[in-house]
Parts: C-alpha cells; sequence; structure tokens
C-alpha cells in the first residue's frame, strides 16, 4: 500500500514477452512451429502471457523474434487489438535473454515488465503485474522476480532456483542443495540493470549475479499457480489442471 492506504497503480504501461528462443525441450513440436505457438488447451502458449497483460492494463508490449520468426511475427500482428505490439527483430542472431532486453532497451520505458513467452499461471488475489507492482521500490532494486514455491509450480521437478532472506532479497541455490522458490519467468526490471552489458547473447543471470552482489535483486512469492511447460509431456497434465481450475 502506498502512504494513504491507497494499492499502487503499474510500475509500468510496458511488457517485453520473450519469444525468440528454439524451443529445443518442446521438440518435435517445435520442428515446424515456434515454441510461443505451441497450443495448450486449444491456446497458443503466448497467448496466455498476452492476455494476462491486458487484462492487467499493461498497454504496451515489445516480442522479441528469432526461431521461425514470421510465422510468430504473422501472429502478433493478426486480429489481437490490445496489448499494442511491437517486434524486436533478432532472426539475425540470437541473443539470449540479457542480450534481448539489450537490444530492445530502446523501445523499452524505465522499469519494465519482463516474462517468458511459455508461461501458464493462474493469478491469486491480485494479477502478478500489480503484486510486483506493489512491492516495487526503484531506490534499493535493480530487478524483482517472481518466485513460487514448489508447492505451487505444477509439472515443476527441479531442484529450486532461488532463496528469499526476510527481506526479499534473492540468493542463490548452492550446489547439491535444495532451494525452496523457482523463477517463475517474470520479473519488473530497471534499465539500471542493462547497464555496462556485455555486446552480443548473453543470459540475464549475468546481471541478476552482478545485482546479487550489490544487494539489489529482490524476489516476490507468487500466490497463486504457476505452471512448468517446457516439454511436450507437460502439456496433458497442464490442460487437466487448467479445466479443474
Amino acid at each position: 500500500m502506498s502512504a494513504n492506504g491507497a494499492a499502487k497503480p503499474l510500475a509500468s504501461d510496458t511488457a517485453m514477452v520473450m519469444a525468440a528462443g528454439i524451443g529445443k525441450r518442446m521438440r518435435p513440436l517445435t520442428a515446424t512451429q515456434p515454441k510461443p505457438l505451441v497450443r495448450v488447451a486449444g491456446k497458443p502458449l503466448i497467448d496466455y502471457s498476452l492476455d494476462r497483460l491486458e487484462a492487467a492494463g499493461v498497454a504496451k508490449v515489445v516480442v522479441n523474434v528469432h526461431y521461425l520468426a514470421d510465422q510468430l511475427e504473422a501472429h502478433c500482428k493478426g486480429r489481437r487489438r490490445a496489448p499494442s505490439i511491437t517486434l524486436s527483430d533478432e532472426r539475425e542472431m540470437l541473443l539470449e535473454t540479457g542480450g534481448g532486453m539489450v537490444k530492445a532497451a530502446d523501445l523499452l520505458p524505465d522499469p519494465f515488465f519482463c516474462l517468458n513467452s511459455d508461461n501458464i499461471w493462474l493469478d491469486g488475489p491480485r494479477d502478478v503485474f500489480h503484486e510486483l507492482s506493489q512491492a516495487w521500490n526503484p531506490d534499493i532494486m535493480d530487478a524483482l522476480l517472481l518466485v513460487v514455491p514448489h508447492t505451487r509450480a505444477l509439472n515443476y521437478r527441479g531442484e529450486g532456483d532461488f532463496h528469499l532472506d526476510p527481506l526479499g532479497k534473492v540468493s542463490r541455490r548452492q550446489p547439491r542443495k535444495v532451494a525452496p522458490f523457482i523463477y517463475t519467468g517474470i520479473q519488473l526490471v530497471s534499465k539500471r540493470l542493462l547497464r555496462d552489458a556485455p555486446e552480443g547473447a548473453f543470459s540475464t543471470n549475468l546481471l541478476w549475479s552482478r545485482a546479487i552482489e550489490e544487494g539489489r535483486l529482490y524476489g516476490i512469492s507468487h500466490t497463486g499457480l504457476w505452471f512448468e511447460v517446457g516439454e511436450p509431456g507437460a502439456i496433458a497434465p497442464t490442460e487437466a489442471w487448467l479445466t479443474r481450475a
């Protein structure tokens, strides 16, 4: 809540949706289509993110494209009226998550939401974009990650990614240990995170590591459900969950 007790508005009217990846884990479904267009319960994966952004009031979206980019471009420029979509073209070179944000930086305000295009989730009492906005403090944060505990991460079989301290500061899982939180692929990013970034392709993990060292990477726990949809075998269980929801 703000000082007068009112809920904060959205921290940004713009999001970047990461959609350039090759989707190797989703083969053979991605042999002829980009992963963001793989359908779950009859809907392309990217539309789950775009629908949630529209419902939350995020007006503008930047989508990066590389693999089978023409298909994704045609989909994004189809009948959808909102949010307004601009493409960041990576056809010549796949830049990974960090490089993709740097390439699109001129199209993005400060701060901006960033999310993976293969995300499916169910909100808690508030949508995740207002949850992130409520917790956002640009004075102390370079990025605010939405993380989820194992009990709310459906289809997930890994060991987790992060720990949160009582103030929400992020630290990484240690080797051969289990961490209580999984990164959902959704974050709110200050352009300060992108400063002095390397050229070309690189992972956002490089920028996160610096932010962790500086005490400026924070996280909040998702209060709804989140679905891992990284491979074909996860589609049917996810569809079953969505039918019950």
